[in-house]
């Protein structure tokens, strides 16, 4: 089974006793506070029972501690989500229009499932710069996500307060105005993972993602059906490169086979970017190969057209960017 490991070469950051996460420090001098500070939310919109995306009456807290109680401080937070629950998970992902990638879970994941994968990929969680992760329940209402300056907040309906208040200050957290972390000063994204070529049981982020991507059954929370930038801009037709797997049936094998391909197209959503990638890779396969099951699109990632250029290996000039043109399938394996 894949797992993942810490580049023991990076240096830890450390200032005034208190220690930053691998993957996220700061390059200008500052000082950090542990601590939490706590404010009221009111309920949102006018609650519709059945409508779980509106919150009711919350604490929201913003959480800082050194990273060496940072994990621990987390699975004692854990025993609050219910056997069932939401997953979340945010990465600086390779979009050329949008810096995170927000994936959600619509489907109850049971908590050993969440649990267990945390544990197979706990240094990537909570150590790199480049991803954040959390979950939410609605009954009683929870909510907590780490996020990738490893800060963490938590949202609990008022009868929870004591109980996470308490967790707190077990872990020698107070209550203060601006606790202050990595964010609170210029700093430094950066990935934390040992991947070397000869160790194919380690997983690279992409391949972390995957994983969780099917284990959670997380889908990325964008609108499918338009194709804007981070400040809403309509971007219209755009580059897209495309990561599409699926399982072939092998002769003289039990087990199939699992294939990926790279499908390079234009497209005006990322609805239509997927279901382009899923038919071209399909026909790309052929007709001799069996497909144990429909090809699944794993990424989807807008590219600017000089992006496009540079993988087609194409020299400069006017190209082809019709919605629904497929440029290139490349079967990677």
């Amino acid at each position: 089974m894949g797992r993942c490991e810490l580049d023991t070469t990076i240096a830890r950051k450390e200032i005034e006793g208190f220690k930053f996460p691998l993957g996220v420090y700061p390059i200008e001098a500052m000082s950090p506070r542990p601590g939490y500070a706590v404010n009221f939310e009111a309920a949102d919109g006018d609650n519709n029972a059945g409508d779980w995306e509106e919150w009711p009456d919350r604490y929201a807290y913003e959480v800082v501690v050194s990273a060496e109680r940072l994990e621990s401080m987390c699975r004692v937070l854990f025993s609050l989500l219910p056997p069932r629950i939401f997953p979340i998970l945010d990465v600086i992902g390779h979009d050329a229009y949008r810096e995170i990638d927000p994936y959600i879970s619509y489907d109850l994941c049971g908590l050993d499932r969440y649990l267990e994968a945390i544990a197979r990929f706990r240094p990537w969680l909570f150590e790199d710069g480049l991803c954040g992760f959390g979950a939410m329940c609605d009954d009683p209402f929870f909510y907590m996500f780490l996020d990738e300056h490893k800060i963490l907040t938590i949202r609990a309906v008022p009868e929870m307060r004591e109980r996470v208040e308490r967790i707190l200050h077990a872990f020698d957290l107070l209550e203060i105005e601006s606790p202050a972390g990595a964010d609170a000063a210029a700093h430094e994204h950066r990935g934390v993972l040992l991947v070397p070529d000869d160790r194919p049981e380690l997983f690279s982020p992409d391949e972390i993602i995957e994983r969780l991507r099917d284990e959670w059954r997380l889908v990325l929370n964008v609108d499918a059906e338009s194709n804007v930038d981070e400040e809403g801009n309509d971007l219209g037709s755009t580059a897209w490169r495309c990561l599409v797997r699926t399982l072939v049936a092998v002769p003289k094998r039990e087990e199939g086979v699992l294939r990926y391909a790279e499908v390079l197209l234009h497209a005006d959503c990322i609805a239509q970017a997927e279901t382009l990638a899923r038919e071209a890779a399909t026909k790309e396969l052929g007709s001799e190969s069996v497909v144990t099951f429909d090809p699944a699109v794993i990424t989807a990632d807008r590219v600017l057209p000089k992006q496009l250029r540079a993988l087609l290996g194409a020299k400069r000039g006017a190209m082809r960017s019709t919605a629904g043109t497929v440029h290139r399938v490349r079967w990677l394996n």
